[in-house]
Parts: C-alpha cells; structure tokens; sequence
C-alpha cells in the first residue's frame, strides 16, 4: 500500500512536470509538430525508438532524422524515399540500414491499414493485458516481413516476453493520454489506463528509493509490478505518475 504523504507528492510532482515548459527539451516536440495523424504516428514510433542517452542528444538525433525524411515522415515512408538514403549514423547504434528497414514494414502496414492505430486495433491490442507487447509482436511481423525475412533489434526489441519495452511505452504515452498538456491523445484504440510505464534505469532507481519497486531487474515484470503501484494512485492513467518520478529523479 502506498501511504497518503508518498501519493500526494506523486501527484504534486506529476502536475509540476506535465506543462508546457517540458515540451522544448524532450522529444514529444518532434511529434507535436505535425497535423496529420500519420505524421504524428511515425514521428512518435520513431522518435522513442532512438529516445535513450542524454535528451540534448536525443533531441539533435530526432531533428536529424525528421530532416533526412524531408520533415514529411509519410509521404517519405509511402514515397520510398529511404531506399536511396545514404549509409551513416542517425543516433548512437542507430544507423541509415536501420532506418530503413523501419520504413519498409511502416510502409507494408501503411499500405494495409492506412494508419498505424487501424493496425493496432486489427491487432486486437486492447483485449490483452499487455497491449504495448502485444502491439510490438505485429509490428515486428510485418517488419521482418518487409525486409525478406529478416529482424532488426535496432528497431524494436525481440525478445517480448522478457523487455521493458521503455520506448514504445513512452511512444504510447505520447498517442494515448489526452490531458492536452505535452501529451497528445490522438488514439482511443487503448485507454490511458491500459498503459505501462516508460521503465528506464532512472526511473526504475527512483521508484526502488521510493519504495514502489521491488524487482531489481529492469524487465517486463518490473514494468508490471510498479505500473501496478501507480494504479493505487491513478487508477485511470497511471502513465501520468512517469511525470512525477522523471522530477523526483532530477532532484535525488
């Protein structure tokens, strides 16, 4: 059980983080700069994918790649314009080939559904308790598919039954919640209360000295175990709280 003091600084810090300040230095500005859904959509996947290390870089890392798809990331991706992209790195072990290789099954799914939230709802995602997992597996399908076969970790993690899945997680946060703030809530195929936390290494050490984490492996039953704290606190969106530990995080 989480005591009253530890749920109301939770919630005050959460309000504190979530504004509109957050969103220059993080990188849901990338996807905040489009209109079109489709947009949206692939700048958020793509933006998470390459959304660890430092946030100045991550940040430098998305506006590169956004320029090198024209600032247009789906008429790129329809378009096929990655198959004449350069080789070259795009952010630490994340290079043109991966990029590529991305695009090819967006566009195979694209092509298919017309937007990546018609996909994840052909998927069923939102009848499985873990519909970030479950949403991940497709797309990995269809990415292997697209490209003879053959699977990039680079682009999504392999191994569902044990990840933490941090990226997606965070990539969905920034679809699915729809306080109007930073995050930007174009999809109902899931509810806010479907999502996971976004479980990084800091977040993970602030939820240990918060007392809200037990496991010491930063894994899918860690993702689990401290969504599940969260939900004591905010049910209905417990992604919310990721605001709150990001902001307990800078200050420990």
């Amino acid at each position: 059980m989480i005591d009253a003091d530890l749920k109301r600084m939770l919630l005050e810090e959460a309000a504190r983080i979530d504004s509109p300040e957050f969103i220059g230095e993080d990188p849901v500005q990338f996807p905040r700069m489009f209109d079109d859904a489709r947009d949206i959509e692939i700048a958020s996947l793509l933006c998470a994918t390459i959304a660890w290390g430092n946030r100045k870089m991550i940040c430098n890392s998305c506006r590169k790649m956004l320029s090198l798809m024209d600032m247009q990331p789906y008429k790129y991706t329809m378009d096929e314009g990655y198959e004449d992209l350069p080789d070259g790195n795009i952010h630490r072990t994340f290079f043109a080939k991966n990029l590529r290789h991305y695009l090819r099954g967006l566009r195979a799914i694209y092509s298919r559904f017309g937007s990546l939230q018609a996909f994840a709802k052909a998927e069923d995602i939102a009848s499985d308790r873990f519909p970030a997992w479950k949403f991940v597996a497709g797309i990995n399908r269809e990415l292997c598919a697209a490209n003879d076969g053959v699977a990039d970790s680079r682009c999504l993690p392999q191994s569902i039954e044990t990840t933490a899945l941090k990226r997606v997680n965070m990539a969905l946060r920034w679809l699915v919640r729809k306080d109007g703030i930073v995050d930007l809530g174009i999809w109902d195929v899931i509810t806010p209360a479907q999502l996971y936390i976004p479980l990084d290494v800091h977040v993970a050490d602030t939820s240990r000295n918060l007392g809200l984490l037990t496991r010491r492996s930063n894994d899918r039953r860690a993702v689990d175990e401290l969504t599940a704290a969260l939900r004591e606190v905010k049910p209905d969106d417990p992604v919310y709280l990721d605001y709150a530990l990001f902001g307990i995080g800078m200050k420990l």
